[in-house]
């Protein structure tokens, strides 16, 4: 009885030694709070050099005048003549105009090509699929290439078209109100099978129940898209909306291979004026005082859509 009581009693203290031996030293916990910050940091660097750094400088830059040698400090002088600029505000109505149009066209042609696909009436789905988004996935470059032939006023299969169903032609890059017009029409096809298939993957998130359910209440097809697609897709909506304004707001490729910004300035967008500054003048200064502007312009829109569709920014 003695002896077992002195053979376990050395078992007592040994048990804390043993915890302390379990627990991690401070170097090992310093090196796996570590591990995560290590692993962030390729990505950090990244962002850091080439999206925060360009960001400030440009902001800097907007505060500047001249170029090179002769950049000296301007305040907010940019700023000001950005504001008493009539070729910049024609550059911001020319946008404008293109937004209202095109935007509203291109998503309700979307949510029909979307509704259409999505119907189980519909033989090869699959194809139907890939032809509509086929246009996105074309260069905007060679996009405006096509389109310039295929618009041309004098040799441009589209007029060719409209003369033998016995139409006069149209001078589609040659007139301020037609040029809009065949941006317009750029935009609509390259853009329209996108969205449709993001509208076609939010229709295929609803569950078929509400649909039945409305029907036993009832309602036909367009109470039904109105009263239960249409409320589904409200997430769906406001994505494309923000996302086809912010994508139209920075508008440059297509007018700029299509008409060069003409005739007369009919086509000029914000991002052609910008880019007419800091890269034929070199007046970086201002064109980076455009590109604020135009960020807060964006920033402004999207805030009021979310708030306008029932979503806080």
């Amino acid at each position: 009885m003695t002896t077992a009581t002195r053979t376990a009693a050395p078992a007592g203290p040994a048990a804390p030694r043993a915890r302390r031996r379990s627990e991690p030293r401070p170097r090992s916990r310093w090196r796996r709070r570590a591990v995560p910050y290590l692993l962030l940091a390729p990505a950090l660097i990244t962002f850091a050099v080439f999206k925060a750094y360009p960001i400030v400088s440009s902001l800097l830059l907007s505060l500047t005048t001249g170029a090179g040698a002769a950049t000296r400090n301007a305040g907010t002088a940019n700023y000001r003549r950005l504001l008493h600029d009539p070729l910049f505000w024609t550059a911001l109505r020319n946008t404008a105009q293109i937004l209202v149009v095109q935007v509203p066209l291109m998503l309700v042609l979307a949510l029909g090509l979307a509704v259409g696909m999505n119907s189980a009436f519909v033989r090869w789905r699959t194809a139907w699929r890939l032809g509509v988004f086929m246009p996105a996935v074309t260069g905007l470059v060679a996009t405006g290439v096509v389109f310039a032939f295929l618009l041309n006023t004098r040799q441009g299969a589209v007029n060719h078209l409209l003369e033998q169903i016995g139409l006069p032609g149209v001078d589609w890059l040659g007139s301020p109100f037609w040029s809009r017009m065949a941006v317009v029409l750029v935009l609509t096809w390259h853009y329209t099978g996108y969205n449709a298939v993001i509208y076609l993957a939010g229709l295929q998130g609803i569950p078929r129940e509400l649909y039945e359910a409305a029907m036993v209440d009832g309602a036909g097809p367009l109470r039904r898209f109105a009263s239960v697609t249409l409320p589904a897709l409200r997430p769906v909506l406001l994505f494309t909306v923000v996302l086809s304004t912010i994508g139209t707001l920075q508008l440059f490729d297509e007018p700029y291979v299509l008409t060069r910004g003409g005739p007369d300035n009919a086509t000029l967008t914000v991002s052609m004026y910008l880019y007419d500054n800091g890269f034929r003048y070199f007046d970086f200064g201002y064109a980076s005082a455009i590109a604020y502007a135009l960020t807060l312009l964006v920033s402004v829109l999207g805030a009021a859509q979310m708030r306008l569709m029932g979503e806080r920014p």
